[in-house]
């Protein structure tokens, strides 16, 4: 709109400049100009099926069903790789996928530059979708565990997704404005139309890929565990298509030129003002009214105009990023939450990674449900129910939804194992023995820091944690079998699990000290290892390419992780005889010791312990917290977004959406610094994003209640639209300037 009144602002003066009578009476040829050939009509663009639809939208529909596929398929994943195949810990894992997040709403900005300064929009989401592809490539590669160690893996996966955050980020922008230019100016009904269609496609692809690519992780096996190739591989083949189909309707496309990025605009006029005052700061200057009137000695009264209708709405945007800090936190935090609960629901178990399409299908359910039914009633009941209002319990409802969390949170660590903190260590005690055995574990002055008596085949009813006095310190156990007493010492370190192994030695016992894996992550499946009695070498299949060998005479294995459910009949092989074990049950998240004697006569058989004991809690637990998070979302964000525009005028629609998309970035940033700074256990974190919230919620409302909305007849629109007119009898004085 600026541009136009640009251009016809000289048209006027030229008019009035060249008034006079030597323009009156200027010399006129008397020659004949030869006519212009009639310029052919141009052919329109193909319909669909004879309506007002062009033809070219349903490629661009198509090619964002499969990009937001592509997109949201491969994010469901990514944390979990993070924690299993790359073998980060939680806080780590956390902090990269929020930088991966942040950064993917941080570059639409350097997209819709490219695209309105430089390349246009069809070329821009042509180039950078291929970077696009290009990064799907890098991340599935990396994704092999045949390709290189951790450091290779690690190298492709930050280079891929860097690729990816920059190629989603940059079609952002200028796939949904794209589509929008393919319509005539008389189509405005048939173009809202389609954008519900696009906007559908969306959240379908967000849907769809969220449930299916967790079991292309989960169900699927290659190498010996998940196959996170393929989870990452399926999403880029989706963007590959995306690509080709884009391309396919390159010839239908209406391509509109670049025509300049408003945002860059604005931010000169802005910087302009604020220098221009620092400048001029002396008394004997007069003051002006507001401080973007600075901006007047360079930029236009109506740009100034729009940019401080745009302003009041961005002060609001400033408590905003606190709501997406919670609600970006249903592919991190939650997802680690459900790994440690049981996921079988009955008619279906869950993968952890998979619960995260409620949101979509929650959203889905809820906008029609709210804009039909609920918002009519509390207008009913003569509640005045504002934007702004609506957004402030949007936030309340995320903040009970993390209080819900913080609660499931200490439910499930009622139920975990102790965790060994610095100068500490969880020390369990196991007797193979024939007979019972009294445990002492001395300290220096040999007093007894821990005294249990343990059946044979037992172990103690919960493992104890011991205190060092360095990070590493020798132990000395003093052990009762009978009417014998062995004294034996074993060497620790601080963080540690160990499992203490008394067996027998002839007509003596002994001991062994077992150092346990330090992080037993078992990503909802479930983890066992093996102690052979026998005198020989056995070698067990647990089915799936998962095969383990157990060292003879009191050999203990690694763990191996395995799938959940029954395993009657176990193979195993000795260098001369064959045999079966049944290990019953291996549940959800639980953590086994099976120990293979041969007392009876009925061959070699199995002993059954918990290391770690089962999932208990359902993951459908988690339900209220994303019913309560979906709920605010949809009251936060449908109804910010529309107060913003409604706020605003129309030339700065695009420099809202990047200012909207530019606060789910901070949210992304500051869910990394808590991550990584913070310190706190995982519950107490949850409250601590309760009550930030809680606390913007304050200031949020105290800033709406002082704020005035603007109707939408008293926004200022642009010269040639507000003074019809004007711009009519400059019509007429452009027509009569050409004909003399």
């Amino acid at each position: 709109m600026l541009e136009e009144r640009e251009r016809v602002k000289p048209a006027m003066n030229s008019f009035q400049k060249n008034e006079s009578k030597e323009t009156f009476f200027s010399p006129v040829s008397t020659e004949e100009v030869p006519p212009r050939p009639p310029r052919l009509p141009k052919k329109p663009p193909p319909k669909i099926c004879g309506s007002n639809y062009p033809l070219s939208i349903v490629f661009i529909v198509v090619n964002e069903f499969c990009e937001r596929f592509s997109y949201y398929g491969m994010k469901a994943v990514l944390t979990l790789y993070f924690l299993y195949f790359l073998h980060w810990n939680e806080d780590t894992s956390t902090s990269v996928y929020h930088a991966f997040s942040s950064l993917c709403y941080f570059t639409p900005i350097l997209g819709a530059a490219i695209a309105d300064s430089w390349l246009g929009k069809f070329k821009t989401i042509i180039s950078l979708s291929l970077v696009y592809v290009l990064g799907h490539v890098i991340k599935s590669l990396g994704a092999l565990p045949i390709l290189g160690g951790h450091i290779v893996h690690t190298v492709l996966s930050l280079t891929g997704l860097s690729l990816i955050a920059l190629g989603t980020g940059g079609i952002k922008p200028c796939v949904a404005a794209f589509g929008g230019d393919q319509f005539e100016k008389n189509h405005e009904e048939e173009r809202t139309r389609y954008f519900s269609v696009f906007y559908l496609s969306i959240n379908a692809g967000s849907l769809i890929s969220t449930f299916i690519t967790p079991m292309l992780r989960g169900d699927v096996q290659c190498f010996g565990e998940d196959c996170y190739a393929l989870a990452f591989g399926v999403p880029g083949l989706l963007m590959v298509i995306a690509l080709v189909v884009f391309a396919m309707g390159s010839k239908m496309y209406k391509k509109t030129p670049p025509e300049g990025n408003v945002v860059t605009q604005v931010v000169k006029c802005i910087w302009f003002a604020i220098s221009n005052r620092f400048k001029n700061h002396s008394g004997e200057i007069p003051k002006r009214q507001h401080w973007l009137d600075w901006a007047a000695e360079k930029y236009p009264k109506q740009l100034i105009m729009d940019v401080k209708a745009l302003t009041r709405v961005l002060l609001l945007y400033i408590p905003l990023p606190m709501f997406w800090a919670l609600l970006e936190q249903q592919g991190s935090r939650w997802t680690l939450q459900a790994t440690r609960m049981n996921r079988n629901l009955g008619f279906i178990v869950l993968q952890p990674d998979q619960m995260q399409v409620l949101n979509p299908l929650l959203v889905l359910i809820f906008i029609p449900l709210f804009d039909l039914v609920i918002y009519p009633l509390v207008s009913r009941c003569g509640i005045n129910f504002s934007s702004l209002r609506k957004m402030a319990v949007g936030m309340i409802l995320a903040c009970l939804a993390f209080a819900v969390v913080a609660v499931v949170e200490i439910k499930i660590n009622e139920m975990a194992p102790p965790q060994p903190g610095p100068q500490e260590i969880v020390l369990q005690v196991l007797n193979l023995a024939d007979d019972e055995v009294k445990v002492a574990v001395l300290g220096d002055e040999n007093n007894a820091l821990l005294t249990e008596s343990i059946k044979s085949f037992q172990k103690m009813p919960h493992p104890s944690k011991l205190h060092l006095k360095t990070e590493s310190q020798n132990f000395q156990f003093h052990l009762k079998y009978r009417n014998l007493s062995v004294y034996t010492e074993h060497s620790v370190e601080e963080k540690k699990w160990y499992t203490l192994v008394i067996r027998k030695d002839g007509e003596n016992i002994s001991s062994m000290m077992v150092k346990d894996a330090e992080n037993i992550t078992t990503n909802g499946m479930t983890a066992v290892r093996f102690v052979n009695t026998l005198h020989k070498e056995v070698n067990i299949n647990l089915g799936a390419d998962i095969s383990l060998s157990v060292g003879e005479d009191y050999g203990v294995s690694a763990y191996k992780t395995v799938q959940i459910g029954e395993y009657p009949e176990v193979h195993c092989r000795t260098e001369d005889d064959d045999f079966s074990l049944n290990l019953g049950l291996l549940d959800f998240g639980a953590v086994y010791l099976f120990v293979i004697t041969n007392n009876t006569n009925q061959g070699p058989q199995v002993w059954k312990t918990e290391d770690i004991p089962a999932n208990k809690i359902s993951i459908a637990w988690q339900l209220p917290q994303y019913i309560l998070v979906s709920a605010g979302e949809v009251m936060f964000s449908v109804t910010g977004l529309e107060f913003s525009y409604s706020q605003a005028p129309s030339s700065m629609k695009s420099v809202l959406q990047a200012a909207w998309l530019l606060t789910i970035g901070v949210g992304n940033v500051i869910v990394l610094a808590v991550a990584q700074f913070s310190g706190l256990v995982q519950w107490a974190e949850f409250i601590l994003f309760s009550c930030l919230l809680l606390l913007v919620f304050l200031i949020f409302s105290i800033m709406g209640y002082y704020y005035v909305p603007v109707k939408s007849e008293d926004i200022m629109e642009p010269e040639d639209k507000r003074s019809p007119h004007i711009q009519e009898d400059m019509t007429n004085l452009e027509t009569n300037n050409t004909k003399l």
